[in-house]
């Protein structure tokens, strides 16, 4: 019923997803105009599960379920841009899979279609197929979300390590930038590293720093192939390697004796998977490396973190609570807790954040409750009721 928003006026994360659904338009019409259907259907799974669902979505869930005033026009700008965007994903999935997925491509045009009338045919097989729009294309968008991709999921992957779950805060991530460009790109999506990994500060240092210095060493597997009796010779050579070498060999080939003319030898390049990389430890910080990204966690908690830690587990307990009594996202609620010294603290410190999450006029504290419902937030349990408002 809405007036469609155009592309350029929506939130930067729509023109990113729609800027790979158009990428993803001109990859898959390639792979079926060279007849290779497994190509294609894997490009599409991939777009499916790691952009748009595991990201997109996800991302913008608050935008598809928050409440809107009548008077916030920007507010039912942002929501309408969601709906709209993620819709046009799904019709133009439903298209590009319509070849070698036919039964679920209908069904999904005709659960789609039948409600807005968009295009004007009684079915997917009897539509255009879709067409890549090179000026919705903006690649460098695309590049800095795939960076914030790959931080977030090495930040993740260490939290899963050290076994710190995502809703426990934690203070910084250093990263050392390989350029000034790397450098940007990361300032530009530090807001959603920031959002998805629950960091308060995301902290660049220069590639020259002596704060993360990287080693190398040889990979036996694949060098020992390519290079046989000069083997040994480049493992002593790969071991002198400094940060800045090994940078670039993470990016590019790398000649490891640039001085073979003159010695009349042949050039010996090695990669990426040639060697192997490892930083040195610092306490309080766990380092992981994927490629040319470096990233380390500080684990340190303060009790500033593990409070609101805390209030966080304790807002996803409520939030639980509230799907199991079958309440609306937007139905208001009230909390009765049995009072304990500890966590009453935190919660009355926290008291605006976690009511504004759970979506609770108030929170009250008993002495005791006689039925309430169990729940267990860090290892200390509380008997709880929440209830409706008007209840």
């Amino acid at each position: 019923e809405e007036e469609t928003i155009p592309v350029v006026e929506r939130p930067e994360m729509d023109r990113w997803i729609i800027s790979s659904l158009n990428s993803l338009t001109k990859e898959v019409t390639n792979y079926l105009d060279d007849y290779e259907p497994t190509q294609a259907a894997r490009a599409i799974e991939f777009f499916l599960d790691e952009q748009l669902s595991n990201w997109y979505v996800r991302l913008c869930r608050r935008r598809f379920w928050k409440p809107v005033d009548k008077n916030n026009t920007s507010g039912k700008k942002d929501k309408i841009s969601a709906y709209q965007t993620l819709y046009e994903c799904l019709q133009t999935i439903s298209g590009l899979m319509a070849p070698i997925a036919p039964f679920f491509a209908e069904w999904l045009f005709q659960n789609l279609n039948n409600i807005t009338q968009k295009i004007k045919v009684s079915s997917i097989h009897l539509s255009d197929y879709p067409i890549a729009h090179e000026r919705l294309i903006d690649a460098s968008l695309e590049e800095r979300m795939q960076l914030a991709q790959n931080v977030a999921s090495l930040i993740l992957s260490l939290r899963k390590k050290v076994n710190i779950k995502v809703r426990q805060p934690l203070q910084k991530v250093i990263i050392p930038a390989i350029d000034t460009e790397f450098e940007e790109k990361i300032r530009l999506v530090e807001g959603i590293i920031k959002s998805e990994t629950n960091i308060k500060e995301v902290e660049i240092l220069p590639a020259d720093n002596n704060f993360i210095r990287k080693s190398a060493k040889a990979n036996y597997k694949t060098l020992g192939k390519k290079l046989g009796s000069k083997m040994k010779w480049a493992a002593s050579k790969i071991l002198e390697l400094n940060d800045d070498e090994i940078n670039k060999i993470q990016e590019n080939q790398f000649l490891l004796n640039p001085g073979f003319k003159e010695l009349n030898e042949d050039p010996v390049y090695i990669n990426f998977d040639d060697i192997e990389i490892s930083t040195n430890e610092i306490p309080g910080f766990e380092i992981a490396v994927k490629g040319n990204l470096t990233v380390a966690l500080d684990l340190i908690i303060t009790d500033g973190l593990k409070k609101e830690g805390f209030a966080r587990e304790f807002i996803n307990r409520i939030q639980n609570l509230r799907k199991e009594s079958n309440f609306k996202l937007t139905d208001k609620i009230v909390v009765i807790m049995e009072e304990k010294a500890a966590a009453k603290d935190i919660i009355i410190e926290f008291n605006e954040y976690i009511r504004a999450e759970i979506l609770a006029e108030k929170i009250k504290f008993v002495p005791n409750i006689l039925d309430g419902t169990k729940i267990d937030v860090n290892n200390d349990t509380f008997l709880i009721n929440i209830s409706k408002e008007n209840i």
